[in-house]
């Protein structure tokens, strides 16, 4: 069943000094290459949620997308929710621009996890929900634009309240690594590009 992908490039990088993660350099390209990179053969309609560089991101995607929000950098459900009302496929897989080392046998193990009863797929970690690593049906936007306009600001718990299909991981998988502080970024960036 064929899929959109939305990668979340919208947030403040308050953990950066409020710098745009997504183009933030790691081995030579900006983080969001290198999910690019790895999401690009699973999807004819990929997405980016940015709320600003957005010609920046532009050669990444096939739309982009905005928080409709009035709230500053109002977080990632916002963009969510952005991104299911573009997705032109019956399923929105969701990842964060921040963790590189995503693979190919990941994103497919979350497309296999799809039940009939079409919940939401999410990563869980033992025990903990990861809410970035996630595939919902996009039938639930109404739904979730409700929990928002009812101020619920969480993806996870408004995911929740329909039931959510767990993809196990090890508590140390490196492909759900985030890159989101600056220490994180130099462990594994040539000193060289720690300046950009």
């Amino acid at each position: 069943m064929p899929c959109s992908i939305l990668l979340l490039a919208g947030g403040r990088g308050a953990r950066m000094g409020g710098r745009d993660k997504g183009l933030l350099p790691w081995q030579g390209q900006p983080l969001i290459a290198h999910v690019h990179a790895v999401v690009r053969p699973f999807t004819d309609d990929l997405i980016i949620s940015c709320n600003r560089n957005a010609e920046q991101y532009r050669a990444y995607a096939d739309q982009l997308v905005a928080d409709d929000a009035q709230e500053d950098f109002p977080g990632p459900l916002a963009g969510v929710l952005a991104g299911l009302a573009a997705a032109r496929h019956p399923w929105l897989l969701i990842l964060a621009c921040d963790a590189p080392k995503i693979d190919a046998a990941l994103i497919q193990a979350l497309l296999n996890a799809r039940t009939a009863d079409k919940r939401p797929v999410m990563v869980q970690q033992a025990g903990q929900w990861q809410p970035m690593f996630s595939l919902m049906p996009t039938a639930l936007l109404a739904d979730l634009r409700q929990a928002w306009e009812t101020g619920e600001r969480s993806l996870l718990r408004a995911l929740d309240r329909h039931g959510l299909t767990a993809l196990q991981c090890a508590l140390d998988d490196p492909r759900l690594s985030n890159f989101n502080t600056p220490e994180r970024l130099s462990e594994t960036t040539p000193e060289h590009l720690q300046q950009y």
